[in-house]
């Protein structure tokens, strides 16, 4: 019996990184951060974006510290998608993060995050499928490329599945 395991691509802070077929996309330990899960079901093209600030880079950023903004991490995200044969019109969007996980009453990143990147994706016409966003808890989130399934943690929570692509 041959079993056979599929590559894992883990996607950092600022890192956008985009994948076909058998790669499991994941972005662990997202705090106030955004986790932009993208995804084509048609061409089976999967994305993620770790967006940590909203807006968009000041101009003297460049690589993963230009795309730790929303605006840079989505375009970025889009361009590399569309490099593998996507089309925006084909992907779909699940968004994990945006907590506030050190419980600051006065901490606004959390909201400035979800609306910033909510904002752009609009931009893009990129349609949100599902969002695990807000809250006080951490979270971790995966693409499986191959199979389009998005799975979650939330805190200390076990893994489950947020949303499955149809295609």
């Amino acid at each position: 019996m041959t079993i056979y395991m599929k590559e894992i691509v883990d996607v950092q802070i600022g890192e956008v990184r985009t994948a076909k077929e058998d790669v499991i996309l994941k972005s662990k330990a997202i705090g106030s951060c955004i986790a932009v899960v993208a995804y084509d079901a048609r061409k089976r093209i999967g994305g993620m974006a770790h967006i940590m600030l909203p807006g968009i880079a000041p101009v003297n950023k460049n690589g993963s510290e230009k795309t730790k903004y929303a605006a840079n991490a989505i375009e970025a995200l889009v361009d590399q998608m569309a490099q593998l044969g996507s089309n925006n019109g084909d992907i779909e969007v699940a968004l994990a993060g945006g907590g506030n996980v050190l419980n600051r009453p006065d901490d606004t990143i959390c909201r400035d995050n979800i609306r910033s990147t909510l904002r752009f994706l609009a931009k893009y016409d990129l349609a949100v499928k599902v969002q695990a966003i807000g809250g006080t808890n951490r979270r971790s989130v995966s693409l499986d490329v191959k199979g389009g399934i998005v799975f979650y943690t939330e805190g200390n929570g076990s893994e489950t599945q947020l949303w499955r692509a149809c295609g």
